[in-house]
């Protein structure tokens, strides 16, 4: 995504604000939800994790019933939406309206 942002103030937010926020909903599903950031600051990738497509659902809703959702928008402009695995129709009509791709599993190995 693009940061629209303070290269200084984006990772700020991210630490400060979306990652602790993130954690204190304590998402029993959510496994991972990890930011990166290009070396100029000017792209941002958050990668998240879930046990199935269930927790995925539940992490959407809870972002989009958030204040964290319009502080998210004032930094950052999405620019591609990737979804991997086996994903329910429900997350699916969620996410497809947002312009998420989907990608179902095929096959290979994780050693977590």
């Amino acid at each position: 995504m693009k940061v629209k942002c303070d290269t200084e103030e984006a990772k700020s937010w991210i630490k400060n604000r979306s990652a602790k926020a993130t954690y204190e909903l304590n998402e029993d599903k959510t496994i991972s939800f990890e930011w990166f950031m290009s070396e100029d600051g000017n792209e941002a990738t958050i990668v998240e994790t879930f046990v199935d497509s269930d927790g995925a659902k539940e992490r959407v809703e809870n972002l989009l019933a958030s204040p964290i959702s319009s502080e998210w928008s004032e930094r950052f402009e999405p620019t591609n939406w990737l979804v991997f695995g086996n994903v329910k129709k429900d997350l699916i009509d969620l996410l497809s309206p947002m312009g998420a791709k989907f990608q179902g599993y095929v096959g290979g190995f994780n050693h977590n």
